[in-house]
């Protein structure tokens, strides 16, 4: 038996039930133990960080992430234009509304809008495009009259039913030869990103004031 392994792992147990009872926000459970080592796990760096295009004049990480992210972005697009062609689907987001619509059920405009991270004026554009092929219907809000509420008709889970064999196609090409693993780690760290940008663009901040606001905020 190698005493020595388990010496360590009870030296761990310890760290992490010190750092759990001042930290509200660890769980004091497998589970959280297991968040805290892989969280707090120091490979050699040099072994650990990735090469990068400009690393070596000063490139930072940021930058190559801010582009990569564009990049993912338009490789997306392109699947989706290829997955939708020859169909009655005019974009990608067209396809995207309805599978929350028929996901979620109905809901107001404004709300399915946000849902998509669309802007208002493009989004009502979306809408109003599903609304012309009768894709969705649309009535009015029982809690508020000013509102509409929406839905999927039977036609649109049929337009959309018919387009999504190559739809499903079109994402798993996305996420490439990712294996399990790469996959769920990806999600976790593309959450915690979405978890820290959404509330920002939930406050619809103005352009002129909008870095400036976040920059003094996470400092």
């Amino acid at each position: 038996m190698n005493y020595k392994l388990i010496k360590d792992v009870i030296g761990l147990v310890e760290q992490y039930e010190t750092e759990s009872k001042q930290n509200k926000g660890l769980e004091a459970s497998v589970k959280g133990f297991k968040k805290w080592i892989f969280d707090n796990y120091e490979a050699d760096s040099e072994n650990n960080e990735p090469n990068w295009e400009g690393k070596e004049k000063g490139r930072s990480a940021e930058s190559v992430i801010n582009t990569l992210i564009v990049h993912m972005n338009r490789y997306a697009k392109s699947y989706s234009k290829s997955a939708i062609f020859g169909s009655d689907f005019s974009t990608q987001e067209d396809f995207i509304f309805l599978i929350n619509l028929k996901a979620f059920g109905e809901m107001t405009k404004m709300e399915l809008i946000k849902k998509n991270v669309q802007e208002k004026p493009a989004g009502m554009q979306i809408i109003n495009r599903l609304i012309a092929q009768k894709w969705v219907a649309q009535k009015d809000s029982q809690t508020d009259k000013r509102s509409k509420v929406i839905s999927i008709t039977d036609k649109g889970l049929k337009s959309l039913e018919a387009q999504m064999d190559k739809i499903r196609q079109a994402t798993n090409i996305v996420t490439g030869d990712l294996s399990h693993p790469e996959k769920m780690e990806l999600i976790r760290l593309l959450n915690k990103l979405n978890d820290f940008h959404l509330p920002i663009y939930e406050q619809n901040l103005e352009p002129e004031i909008l870095l400036e606001a976040v920059t003094k905020d996470i400092k």
